[in-house]
């Protein structure tokens, strides 16, 4: 593909503005519209590009190559099925669906039409992530703590599906296992949903993970701390920031520790995870997060969900 990827952003609130920054100014793609019913929040996003702006995502049929979906979950499935039938590439933020079977029924149209189909897993882009990969390989213990003030969106969703989840598909790209076991409790504090919650995971490497996520916190945490024989990383997410240390070993002499902050080149995850959708549908090659993990993390969030309904 020579001309630049035709994309639209659809959905243009918290999170839906920053696509359309993004997608206005990324080499290789053109901002070819902006969609939201508020007419009024759809101007004042594609103000910096020029994109023309739509009030229905049936508009775009016969206008990209791809598109970017950032409305609430509950509409997901609705339009991002409408694309992916048309074999039109899409990126929809997470969770991709509501419920399992929405999101095995994306998956299965973008295999059947052959459309790039990218989950919306911001933190996998996160440079900070992609420092440790190569460091982690055989975690025993994974400990998380995602915690945030009490926010204005997203409350129609479960903790689990609105912040634990990020950290769901980073373990399990990490640990490359299925959890055997699942303890969960979470508790509705401020709305109707869990606003804290707690997992503990076994998978069948025999590494376990013990996951918090909180959206009633007094302070913003974003940590993952991993152990593994002879060695320790921690990534600060909001920070970008990896401290790793391991242990050396010489025969005749005694172990020592060495390590600390590793090398991080700051970057906007968000800004790669949209570059990484466009380079994947010009390319035609895997995106760094598909569908498949989309639904990967979906499944695991609902398998905990599930388990705190019956506590």
């Amino acid at each position: 593909m020579t001309e630049p990827l035709r994309i639209a952003v659809i959905g243009v609130g918290h999170l839906g503005k920053h696509h359309a920054r993004i997608a206005g100014a990324l080499d290789g793609a053109k901002l070819v519209a902006v969609v939201d019913p508020d007419t009024e929040r759809a101007t004042a996003a594609a103000a910096a590009s020029g994109a023309p702006v739509l009030s229905d995502y049936r508009e775009l049929f016969d206008k990209v190559d791809g598109v970017t979906i950032a409305t609430p979950t509950e509409l997901h499935h609705e339009i991002a099925l409408a694309f992916l039938e048309r074999g039109i590439s899409v990126l929809v933020e997470k969770p991709i669906t509501r419920t399992v079977a929405e999101g095995e029924a994306l998956v299965a149209a973008a295999a059947k039409s052959g459309a790039t189909f990218v989950a919306g897993h911001t933190e996998r882009y996160n440079p900070a992530v992609a420092a440790v990969m190569p460091f982690v390989t055989t975690p025993r213990f994974i400990e998380v703590h995602r915690l945030g003030v009490f926010p204005d969106r997203s409350l129609d969703i479960d903790v689990v599906f609105d912040l634990m989840i990020h950290d769901l598909d980073i373990i399990l790209a990490l640990v490359k296992s299925e959890p055997t076991a699942i303890e969960a409790v979470g508790v509705p504090v401020l709305t109707d949903k869990f606003d804290i919650a707690n997992a503990r995971l076994r998978f069948a490497t025999g590494c376990i993970a013990n996951v918090t996520a909180s959206r009633i916190s007094k302070e913003r945490v974003r940590k993952i701390r991993f152990f593994q024989p002879d060695a320790y990383v921690s990534i600060d997410y909001a920070e970008q920031e990896v401290e790793g240390y391991r242990l050396l070993r010489k025969e005749g002499e005694r172990p020592q520790i060495q390590g600390g902050k590793l090398p991080v080149t700051r970057e906007e995850p968000l800004k790669r995870e949209i570059a990484d959708f466009v380079g994947a549908v010009r390319e035609k090659r895997r995106p760094l997060v598909s569908g498949e993990d989309g639904l990967r993390a979906l499944k695991l969030a609902q398998a905990i969900a599930d388990k705190m309904e019956t506590v």
